[in-house]
């Protein structure tokens, strides 16, 4: 999994790519933390997500739950394998997927 960061005044990108599962979530959680202070708003561009596991959905639970006292989370660019997992799990319901 890789991670660019991408920020500016109003909001943070994180354009994160590859397999988010037991071994790279901890990586996400780690830099979530690291810049959630200055963060505002923040929006996950999964455009190359290959896959997400139940270590990765919790990793977005707890990100989305802090966010929400903020500017709120987005995620762009979902593509159908990881729609599915989100539909299936209800996470679909519970984060913002535009």
């Amino acid at each position: 999994m890789t991670i660019e960061m991408k920020k500016t005044d109003a909001q943070t990108v994180l354009e994160v790519s590859g397999r988010l599962d037991t071994t790279t979530a901890p990586t996400l959680e780690t830099g979530f933390m690291q810049m959630e202070a200055a963060c505002k708003s923040l929006i996950l561009d999964f455009a190359k997500l290959e896959y997400i596991s139940s270590a990765g959905l919790r990793v977005l639970l707890k990100m989305q739950k802090t966010m929400a006292a903020k500017g709120g989370m987005k995620l762009l660019h979902v593509n159908e394998t990881i729609m599915e997992i989100f539909e299936i799990t209800g996470f679909s319901g519970i984060l913002n997927i535009v």
